[in-house]
């Protein structure tokens, strides 16, 4: 086991190494560079060429690349071209109203997702199934962005219940303290996850009604709901649960969307802001959070398994 969790974490730092050269990179490839952006079209060369030598710009890209991973050991990501500040304490900011959000939809995603993927099992080819499953496809293959407009329209504009603008702060008691502010994003958020969610939940519920030991309760007078509830529901959360693991970052990601749409000030919000001026330290500190979000996301997510499943780690080793 010791052998398989060190093996994780040095694909995940290598992972993780590698997603910074690629985003540093491509970051810097963007025509007219954070210069551009930040000192604006109307920029002379001799400015342009001042802001470069300021930020250490001008030298060689591995060279930049060195100096920024070398600060990026210390905890120190930069400084904001635009807002004057560093964007290791933006982030520390936002990060946790980010968290907020991404934590709610996500249990409010499971409270539904399980219990519809379990009742959809128990009624199999039925017409109530396929209706289900034909939603749940078409909420899936829907972007975020649509749905939250459609969200938008309906109970903000038509009916207005919600507002459309996230709550805001600069706490977190400050997000707390407006929960009906809070309902369209986070509901938002859960609906594609509860159509991911509810079809992992359905073929695991499946695989297990068909298993030996459900056949054998069956055989000895145990009713079909008792055998779903006691038995293949507990069994059935296993992979589910090792999927979250996967697909936690994927939502993280999408909450970026999701932080525009509503002005919540989160860490989507901000990268949203520092795209629009090229605020390219706040733009790599965003994308490197997501990186190692996705990274600690699916290691943890395949120590999990290795635990649930000795014949993992027995194969990973």
């Amino acid at each position: 086991m010791a052998r398989f969790l060190v093996r994780r974490v040095l694909q995940a730092v290598i992972v993780t190494v590698i997603v910074t050269v690629i985003v540093f990179a491509l970051l810097h490839a963007l025509p007219g560079g954070p210069a551009r952006g930040v000192l604006g079209q109307q920029a002379t060369p001799e400015q342009i060429a001042a802001f470069n030598r300021a930020q250490g710009l001008d030298q060689p890209i591995w060279t930049q690349y060195w100096h920024y991973l070398g600060r990026l050991v210390q905890g120190d990501l930069g400084e904001s071209f635009t807002l004057n500040a560093p964007v290791s304490q933006l982030l520390a900011n936002r990060l946790p109203k980010t968290l907020l959000l991404t934590m709610a939809s996500t249990v409010v995603a499971l409270l539904i997702a399980l219990p519809l993927g379990v009742w959809q099992a128990a009624r199999r080819n039925s017409v109530l199934d396929y209706t289900a499953t034909a939603l749940a496809i078409i909420v899936y293959s829907t972007p975020v962005f649509f749905l939250g407009l459609i969200l938008i329209m309906v109970f903000a504009q038509a009916i207005p219940l919600f507002p459309a603008q996230a709550p805001q702060g600069d706490a977190l008691g400050d997000i707390l303290a407006d929960p009906n502010a809070l309902v369209l994003p986070v509901v938002t958020g859960a609906f594609a996850t509860v159509a991911a969610f509810s079809r992992y939940m359905r073929s695991a519920t499946l695989d297990n009604l068909a298993e030996d030991y459900a056949r054998t309760a069956r055989a000895k007078g145990t009713s079909e709901r008792r055998v779903l509830v006691r038995h293949v529901v507990r069994n059935s959360l296993v992979p589910v649960v090792t999927m979250l693991g996967y697909y936690i970052p994927v939502m993280f990601g999408g909450s970026l969307v999701v932080e525009s749409m509503f002005n919540y000030p989160g860490v989507g919000f901000l990268f949203w802001n520092a795209a629009q001026t090229s605020d390219f330290p706040v733009l790599l500190g965003v994308v490197l959070v997501i990186a190692i979000a996705t990274v600690v996301g699916s290691m943890l997510a395949d120590i999990a398994q290795a635990l649930i499943d000795p014949r993992v780690r027995s194969v990973a080793v």
